[in-house]
């Protein structure tokens, strides 16, 4: 079997394609790959001090940050800097009226006032290595049927083979829809601490309305620290744990960033979707963007109202709505630039040359019509995937009885006595968090309208028989019959409330679980969609799998001169290109870059999103910028890069030609949200905070001078 990266190999030999500034690179095939033209963009480092697996580089600064996001190591003890957003969690939970660090912000004077963080983690990737004709020869003669669970046994010898004897962690990533395959080898931390965090006014400057938007004024970023044990290795958290001692910290650059400049970003970009077929666009175009949309708004209104009427209940409804809202706006803007940009009709003319290409080659000629069957048998059911997850599973309450969903398998007839205390246990564990931050009445309105959301946009032969129960309920119309059931489930339910909750998980049975009114309808909608639709979404998702793979192949063969790169996939990548303004409409330029003055435009006191510190606008009248201002006097915030990212790249580092530290990405630009399906060259921006206000916030807003000695300052 002929191996995909010899394909690759030659391609980028033979000359160029797409843009620098596009792609998702794997770090260990940069060298050979991209390094003449990331050196001719401005690259002034050595291929080894990018990725080295015997010698210090920059790879060993970057950390998964906690599963979702990026951070960067910029001192010798440990220190991580990530966005705010990425913190929050953290921030929120540790934070209540009488000691509100999410408002007020936080800044530990030293290692004894850091604080702990449960559950928090990052990883080091230690080395990537390419297992592709490995696993391919493994492959060989195995049907498509059978191909997911060889692939699982493939991955677990890899996997351990790569552990074994050391205290490493090791994944396996797919790329190009399993044409080639990486091993990621990680050495991961669990004692991580809280140092600082700018107030949430200043981290979260712009709030919900100005998210995605560019110009923009956020300092969204946070610190957190790596302890280690005294051998400087990972260990759980302890009292006697040292800051970790990095093999490499980023040195910080001081200077700033002028148009032009060379730019790359490192971390761990979530997921992309570049090589979907033009059936797939059109159906979250037309159906599952606007129903997620739906389904968030309706949850975002009611907890809304909750924030609105007590600090408290904001504080531990933050993180929460936070999250949500995030890709709530994301899910409209995507749309709106799917259809502005014609996307659909853009990946339809790839997918017509790629019929011609395929005439007359048995590997390719079928791809396009089996994909085509295949959404036509899906099409119809999609939204039942959606309707569960974001709608049934959405409802707090619900998510919460989900959870004793293999209690209610082991517990029936005494089938596994022993798993199902193991359920109870950590159900019980899951609850501490969940019920302190779990409001009833705002939840108890979330069910009404998303189960009435449900009855009327599901076709009603694809309802549950549990909607009969349902709409038993009194009232004179549909609307009161919700409200009507979801009262009495909260008047019932033992999940409406911690201590029934918890007086169930200490003496439960299955008969009282099954008599649950929250428990009975989730079994109903789950069980619904388990025998009727999980079938239909697997058939498609089985048939789907090797057209997707077969597609990627031929469209290489059919373009032997473009520069392809796999989809992200929350394993390590870099992206280059450089600091670059725009222009999204006619008459319309954004420059590359922000200062405070932006801050004092849009600066209200009214509004919860525009609100700013007395001090940091005492500093700005004194124009008491220090080290940190520009040469003309103003204080840089954000500037932009045509770099290529995605979700999972939050915190991750912008880093100049010399291996700097300029600033770190937070987020993307309304006019490109189409970027996780397709690259636009004209429109596709990064947002970054600039390291300069980084630091003023940390000395001048903070107080926190001795965090800033930390770094390595250079210009």
């Amino acid at each position: 079997m002929k191996k995909i990266l010899y394909t690759l190999t030659a391609i980028l030999l033979l000359g160029s394609g797409a843009k620098a500034d596009e792609g998702m690179w794997i770090p260990l095939l940069l060298k050979k790959y991209n390094y003449e033209e990331m050196k001719a963009k401005g690259l002034k480092l050595t291929p080894e001090q990018l990725y080295d697996v015997n010698n210090s580089s920059l790879k060993d600064a970057i950390v998964w940050f906690n599963g979702g996001c990026t951070g960067e190591i910029i001192s010798s003890k440990g220190l991580v800097l990530t966005n705010h957003h990425c913190g929050y969690d953290a921030i929120a939970s540790n934070s209540t009226p009488e000691n509100n660090r999410l408002d007020n912000g936080f800044w530990a004077k030293n290692n004894g006032e850091e604080i702990p963080i449960p559950g928090m983690w990052v990883s080091i990737v230690q080395r990537i290595e390419d297992k592709t004709d490995f696993v391919l020869n493994q492959l060989q003669g195995v049907s498509e049927k059978d191909r997911p669970a060889k692939l699982q046994e493939i991955y677990k010898k890899l996997i351990d083979e790569a552990k074994k004897g050391t205290a490493y962690d090791a994944q396996m990533r797919e790329m190009f829809k399993g044409n080639a395959f990486y091993l990621f080898v990680f050495q991961k931390f669990n004692d991580i601490r809280l140092v600082g965090t700018p107030p949430q006014s200043v981290g979260k400057f712009g709030g919900d309305a100005d998210n995605w938007m560019w110009p923009r004024h956020t300092g969204d970023f946070s610190m957190f620290r790596i302890y280690a044990n005294k051998s400087n290795e990972a260990a759980n958290y302890a009292p006697d744990n040292v800051p970790f001692t990095p093999k490499h910290s980023l040195p910080v650059n001081t200077k700033g960033v002028k148009e032009g400049d060379y730019a790359m970003i490192y971390g761990f970009p979530g997921r992309t979707n570049r090589y979907e077929f033009s059936q797939g666009i059109d159906l979250a175009v037309e159906k599952v963007n606007p129903t997620i949309v739906n389904l968030r708004d309706i949850r975002l209104k009611a907890w809304k109202e909750v924030m609105d009427k007590n600090e408290g209940d904001r504080l531990k409804l933050s993180a929460d709505y936070a999250q949500i809202a995030n890709y709530w706006k994301y899910f409209i803007g995507q749309t709106e630039q799917l259809k502005r940009l014609k996307v659909v009709d853009f990946k339809k003319e790839s997918e017509a040359k790629f019929a011609d290409f395929a005439k007359g080659k048995p590997q390719y000629e079928n791809v396009l019509a089996n994909v085509e069957k295949a959404y036509v048998a899906y099409r119809p059911i999609a939204l039942q995937r959606t309707y569960l997850g974001e709608g049934i599973l959405g409802i707090s309450m619900n998510s919460m009885a989900s959870s004793l969903m293999p209690f209610a398998t082991n517990a029936k007839d005494n089938k596994d006595t022993a798993a199902a205390n193991r359920a109870i246990k950590m159900a019980m564990a899951n609850g501490e968090e969940f019920y302190a931050s779990f409001f009833p009445s705002a939840d108890e309105k979330i069910m009404a309208q998303i189960l009435e959301m449900y009855y009327n946009n599901i076709p009603a032969d694809q309802h549950p028989e549990y909607m009969k129960v349902i709409l038993k309920s009194k009232g004179a119309n549909n609307t009161e019959k919700f409200r009507a059931y979801a009262k009495m489930v909260y008047a019932k339910s033992f999940f409406a409330s911690k201590e029934k909750f918890d007086a169930f998980c200490n003496a439960p049975t299955y008969k009282k679980l099954m008599a649950d009114p929250c428990f009975a309808m989730v079994e109903g909608f789950y069980n619904h969609y388990l025998s009727n639709y999980k079938p239909q979404v697997d058939a498609f998702n089985a048939a789907i799998g090797p057209e997707a793979r077969a597609y990627i192949k031929g469209l290489m063969e059919l373009n032997p001169t473009k520069i392809f790169y796999p989809d992200a996939n929350s394993s390590l990548r870099l992206t280059y290109g450089s600091v670059q303004a725009y222009e999204p409409k006619d008459a319309v330029k954004f420059d590359y870059m922000t200062t405070m003055d932006g801050i004092m435009e849009k600066y209200n006191p009214k509004d919860f999103e525009f609100n700013a510190p007395q001090k940091l606008l005492d500093l700005y009248k004194a124009k008491d910028f220090g080290i940190y201002k520009r040469a003309d006097g103003k204080m840089p915030v954000a500037f932009i890069t045509n770099n290529d990212i995605t979700g999972g790249n939050s915190g991750s580092p912008v880093i100049d030609g010399e291996g700097r530290l300029i600033g770190l990405a937070f987020d993307g630009n309304w006019e490109a949200m189409s970027g996780d399906i397709v690259f636009d060259e004209k429109y596709k921006r990064t947002i970054n905070v600039d390291i300069r206000y980084v630091l003023f916030l940390i000395d001048k807003l903070g107080g926190a001078p001795h965090i800033v000695s930390e770094m390595s300052l250079v210009q």
